[in-house]
């Protein structure tokens, strides 16, 4: 098995942000509903959108969506539990960061669905990855 350390481009995407700074990809969305929720969940829709507020493109940014049982009642009643996980960057400020998180629930709420958003960030050099293999 072949261990390698994902690399990621960075463009520009004038339209995805309110200022036009480039991006590395956003690879992994993980959206968390209750099995007993009857709501529709778009996920192409909302990778689309993600990939207009992130600056990403889909062939990098992968929405899964897992089905749960329960979780602990807290003071919020989402539809949705939402864990981004994104490189950490000089240009992904707290400030710009949060606005994007405004702007996913903001992209659940045009689906008729609450949405509770958490994003982390990691460092590149400590991410790595091992794809399927071909053969």
């Amino acid at each position: 098995v072949q261990i390698t350390e994902l690399t990621t481009s960075s463009f520009e995407s004038p339209t995805s942000h309110p200022t036009s700074i480039k991006h590395p990809t956003m690879p992994l969305v993980k959206i968390f509903a209750k099995q007993t929720m009857t709501k529709p969940i778009p996920l192409a829709a909302l990778q689309s959108k993600l990939c207009d507020i992130w600056g990403t493109k889909p062939n990098t940014t992968k929405l899964m969506l897992q089905r749960v049982d329960d979780w602990t009642d807290e003071s919020f009643q989402e539809d949705c539990y939402v864990d981004i996980r994104a490189k950490g960057t000089e240009e992904r400020t707290r400030e710009y960061v949060l606005d994007g998180m405004k702007r996913v629930q903001g992209a659940f709420k045009e689906h008729d669905l609450s949405a509770n958003v958490r994003l982390a960030t990691y460092e590149g050099p400590r991410y790595f990855h091992v794809p399927p293999s071909t053969n």
